[in-house]
């Protein structure tokens, strides 16, 4: 569809997330993650939603909130640079968000809700994106990124999780 990124496409930290992403076609990837991530993370029970696989790490329902909230910040970097703009956006610290977002007193079903909720809103944005849209790119958090890099990290961030999910909490 759009093609995978180039190495200047996006900060070094992000190409792990790409490089989870198979093919050439992000908007497909993104599409199929929805039920296939809805089916598992419904199979958690809301008291096992509370579980850390070590004291100090998240619990499911922290890692959950993490996910989703990082979504929203990454639409929000591909709607800001798909439409024109070209003021840099500042960086998105993923601890401040986790420590204030208060996840583990929001209902398990709330989160997979929310979750449903921001990745339909995901999908629609790409699904939508005017074939400019995809060749634009912006500054966040001092690095470059593209638009077509950023409809890569979308996927690869939710897979880097729901491996983490699999391998140490479940």
């Amino acid at each position: 569809m759009i093609g995978r990124p180039e190495p200047n496409e996006a900060a070094p930290h992000f190409h792990h997330y790409i490089n989870l992403v198979p093919g050439d076609d992000p908007l497909t990837v993104i599409e199929s993650q929805l039920a296939g991530t809805a089916s598992l993370l419904a199979g958690i029970s809301e008291e096992a939603s509370l579980h850390r696989y070590q004291p100090d790490k998240w619990s499911i329902r922290q890692l959950l909130n993490h996910v989703t909230d990082n979504e929203r910040a990454f639409a929000f970097r591909t709607l800001w640079f798909a439409r024109g703009f070209t003021v840099p956006l500042p960086g998105y610290d993923q601890n401040i968000a986790a420590a204030c977002a208060g996840a583990d007193g929001i209902p398990w079903s709330e989160h997979l809700r929310e979750f449903e909720d921001v990745r339909g809103a995901t999908i629609s944005l790409f699904r939508n994106m005017p074939p400019e849209g995809w060749t634009r790119s912006g500054v966040a958090s001092g690095n470059p990124v593209t638009v077509r890099a950023m409809a890569y990290i979308i996927p690869g961030h939710l897979t880097h999780h729901i491996d983490i999910l699999r391998e140490r909490y479940l």
